[in-house]
């Protein structure tokens, strides 16, 4: 699944307030059962911090990438979040994190789940797409930032 697929306008978030890592999490959680996750808000939470657990999903830039593996998921469900201030994340570069984007994949999809992660890891190390997701100002156009990359990305890949 192409990540412009997954991050449509209703799937985004901007100027979201939270004050610390545990409070993301709390709101990722709320924001992913809104966008249709099957779960409820704490088993949501409960596979995400059990991911954190592992080591922090914060990549450094101002950007994290929560994610989890979930039994009663039958397809991919992402949020892309802008947070109204950075908190801190425990980002390997200790930097605070401004974007997210919070991943739910099928347990049983471990390809799907690597190549959703790749791609996003591939997007948001690219500049010039980060300072553009943090210069829009609403759902829509972060929505068109990343139909933007994915758009590209596609064309560099059918050029490949």
């Amino acid at each position: 699944m192409e990540i412009s697929a997954l991050l449509t306008v209703p799937h985004i978030h901007c100027d979201v307030a939270v004050s610390s890592k545990k409070r993301a999490m709390d709101v990722l959680s709320a924001l992913l059962v809104g966008a249709g996750a099957p779960l409820s808000e704490s088993d949501i939470f409960n596979g995400l911090i059990a991911r954190e657990r592992l080591g922090s999903t914060g990549l450094g830039h101002g950007i994290a990438i929560p994610h989890g593996r979930f039994g009663t998921l039958t397809q991919a469900i992402a949020i892309l979040v802008r947070f109204a201030e950075p908190v801190d994340y425990d980002a390997v570069d200790g930097e605070p994190v401004d974007l997210v984007v919070a991943l739910m994949v099928p347990e049983q999809s471990t390809e799907e789940h690597l190549q959703l992660l790749a791609a996003l890891a591939e997007m948001f190390s690219d500049a010039a797409t980060r300072r553009e997701l943090r210069q829009t100002t609403t759902p829509a156009g972060l929505s068109a930032v990343v139909e933007k990359w994915s758009s590209a990305h596609r064309q560099a890949g059918q050029q490949a």
